[in-house]
């Protein structure tokens, strides 16, 4: 018993920072509350497994001392980062891009008479621009902005040494326990934010039922939110 409670004390300011870094706003936060507001709490949550699943893989770097590259060669850090500056800037663009395409549900009703005969209900207005991504599309895409973002590399190996008990020996195995506790609450916070914000948008969705306006301008302003973390990536450097 006085084992369990000397870790919990021990381990107290992991856990408290660790909670505290992952509410604080940032790129991964914004990035899932975005995919929940214009897709849904399903796609939410999967982007949200998708970003936990790229920063595991920067655990599991930081633990092999893999990422120490990234803190050492400019250029290494330098071809990750524009990596991800592209990728990012290929998801906004091609988001807002497809809001000046016509519907596809639209031109189904078109085309089927059958339908239009049987008065069958126009889409929502939230489903008339681009359809939802698939559950695997959002989890990849979450995991690619993880893992082309250099700079989740470097706050695991800024933040977790701090905690990393020398004396215990195993310091890989620390770092994975770690990282991955970080992640674990990473998460919890992620899929708190996006069953509220996917609550809220399905509540304001459904008050702007039938406008075909307001799909577009949402699913623009996820595009907006790419470009933006892109814009942020491409201006950040090496330092913390």
């Amino acid at each position: 018993m006085e084992t369990l409670v000397s870790h919990l004390v021990s381990y107290g300011p992991f856990l408290l920072a660790a909670l505290v870094l992952n509410i604080a706003p940032g790129p991964d936060l914004t990035f899932v509350a975005a995919q929940a507001a214009t897709h849904g709490r399903k796609i939410g949550i999967m982007s949200s497994l998708g970003v936990c699943s790229g920063a595991f893989v920067h655990v599991i770097f930081a633990a092999l001392g893999l990422s120490a590259i990234l803190m050492t060669s400019s250029l290494a850090f330098a071809v990750v980062k524009w990596v991800g500056v592209l990728y990012l800037a290929w998801l906004g663009i091609g988001a807002i891009y497809a809001t000046f395409k016509r519907p596809v549900a639209a031109q189904a009703l078109v085309r089927d008479d059958n339908a239009l005969a049987q008065n069958a209900p126009a889409p929502s207005a939230m489903h008339r621009t681009r359809p939802a991504p698939t559950a695997f599309r959002a989890w990849r895409q979450g995991a690619l902005i993880d893992v082309f973002n250099p700079k989740v590399a470097l706050f695991f190996m800024a933040f977790l040494p701090q905690f990393v008990n020398p004396a215990l020996g195993h310091q890989p195995a620390q770092f994975f326990i770690l990282g991955t506790i970080v992640n674990m609450i990473g998460f919890i916070v992620e899929t708190a934010v996006v069953l509220v914000v996917a609550a809220a948008a399905g509540q304001i969705g459904r008050y702007f039922s039938g406008k075909a306006a307001l799909g577009k301008w949402v699913q623009r302003a996820l595009g907006a939110v790419f470009l933006a973390l892109g814009v942020r990536l491409a201006l950040s450097d090496r330092g913390m």
